[in-house]
């Protein structure tokens, strides 16, 4: 990771207690953006020291990797509840409104406990900024504020999603007890290195003395960099394809039907209300992250799974949110995830034609998500999202027309106007077959969530 460039230094405001949502929200955005960045866990320790360490009162399973991370985190909080245990739960982004990044017991913070979390940081805020040599980001401040809810909760266990990379990311002052490391592709280049194998590094900081790290199936050279962390770490650890996995997995209405080898036991004829091979894999990951925890040499009982996997939910991920055309969202940004969604759709839609609407930020590959996208869309149109880090929807176009031709790129920058001209088009070139068309809102957790909001309060 490197030195963000550049970087403003000046602190913040003292921040003074939030009495609406609003304030607490305004309060967090003034501080440092999650997209600059410092590598230092120093600021985070500072601050959870003076909160009295909460992090160390409750284990953790922690989560690192390139894709798929909310998604598991979701199966796991699911499957702890299900054992009757309390939960805590931190993930980023969020997809919609910012009290989803901290859950307890299954459900996001309401408005009036973001608004407690908050003013229980916020008194030591200007404290730690006044002695360190850069001012507490936005996303360590959230850090904070899920560690000691999770305390005052209190939480059994908490699950928790690292923001980006793993070593310096603020969520890492704890330690799991679990170390789940997602599969590794190239993503935040700008940040954790331009190979999988270098960007494993940095990921691997997650696995602990003592933890048992759950490491889904890599690539030769990223398995080499973890299986080198486990050794130096005196870590165990579990292996995607040696010790667990996915059996058979079948596209059913409505997701996909399972069968999951676990640590300890096979669990058979699982419903899972996703769609996608990837998910079939993340559901298998947070299986053998769940037994890890619980240890033991019993397997879990079968219909306590079936019954917690059947109501696992993912918003954003291949989430239909409209009929009549189908409108799908999937929050996919870079092209590793946008593979796995592109071979989704192939095994679980027939949507014919499939209209792509596409947003992206603009420090991602949006060539090589394109690519990804572009045997499964009959056109796309180019758009974007509210934020000033979004890529210009011409400039999107541009590339865009180099992967599709000329023909089959529109560019609309407008998200709500891009929806309704991609649902027009996919009514318009569906002919008779009424219904069969569908739209893909993609590129982005921010496009995703926008468009999401749009769309479940009425607005095509």
């Amino acid at each position: 990771m490197t030195d963000q460039p550049n970087a403003d230094t000046s602190t913040p405001p003292a921040p003074r207690l939030a009495e609406t949502f609003d304030e607490a929200e305004d309060a967090l955005l003034s501080r440092w953006p999650e997209t600059r960045l410092e590598p230092s866990l120093e600021r985070i320790t500072a601050l959870l020291d003076v909160l009295g360490n909460p992090q160390a009162g409750y284990p953790l399973v922690h989560l690192t990797g390139t894709n798929g991370k909310t998604s598991t985190s979701r199966m796991i909080d699911t499957l702890l509840r299900a054992l009757d245990l309390r939960t805590g739960r931190f993930t980023s982004p969020h997809v919609e409104r910012m009290t989803e990044r901290i859950s307890v017991d299954g459900e996001p913070l309401s408005d009036e406990e973001f608004v407690a979390a908050f003013n229980d940081v916020a008194p030591y805020l200007a404290i730690v900024d006044a002695e360190q040599e850069h001012p507490l980001s936005f996303f360590e401040t959230v850090v904070a504020m899920a560690y000691a809810r999770f305390a005052e909760a209190p939480v059994d266990v908490a699950v928790v999603e690292v923001g980006m990379g793993g070593s310096w990311d603020a969520t890492n002052v704890a330690d799991g007890a679990v170390a789940v490391v997602l599969p590794i592709a190239v993503d935040h280049t700008r940040y954790l290195g331009t190979s999988p194998a270098e960007i494993a590094v940095e990921k691997a900081g997650i696995i602990k003395p003592g933890a048992v790290a759950v490491l889904a199936e890599q690539q030769p050279d990223v398995a080499e960099v973890l299986l080198a962390r486990v050794a130096e770490t005196g870590a165990s650890v579990v292996r995607e394809g040696l010790d667990f996995g996915v059996v058979t997995r079948v596209p059913a209405v409505g997701g996909q039907v399972v069968s999951l080898q676990g640590l300890r036991g096979r669990y058979d004829e699982v419903f899972l209300p996703l769609y996608g091979a990837h998910q079939a894999q993340n559901a298998a990951i947070a299986l053998a992250a769940v037994e890890a925890f619980v240890g033991g040499s019993d397997a879990l009982d079968d219909e306590l799974v079936r019954a917690a996997f059947a109501q696992v939910s993912s918003p954003g991920r291949l989430e239909i949110v409209r009929t009549g055309p189908t409108i799908l969202l999937d929050a996919a940004h870079n092209p590793h995830g946008a593979e796995a969604v592109a071979a989704a759709l192939e095994d679980s839609f027939t949507l014919d034609p499939l209209i792509g609407v596409i947003g992206v930020m603009g420090d991602k590959d949006a060539e090589g998500l394109l690519a990804a996208f572009e045997p499964h869309l009959a056109s796309v149109v180019c758009t974007q999202n509210s934020t000033v880090r979004a890529m210009p929807a011409a400039e999107l176009a541009q590339i865009a027309v180099e992967v599709f031709g000329e023909d089959r790129v529109v560019v609309e920058p407008r998200l709500a106007d891009a929806i309704d001209l991609a649902a027009g088009l996919a009514e318009a070139e569906s002919g008779s077959s009424i219904g069969a068309g569908g739209v893909l809102v993609t590129g982005s957790v921010v496009t995703v969530g926008e468009a999401r909001a749009m769309l479940r309060r009425g607005r095509s």
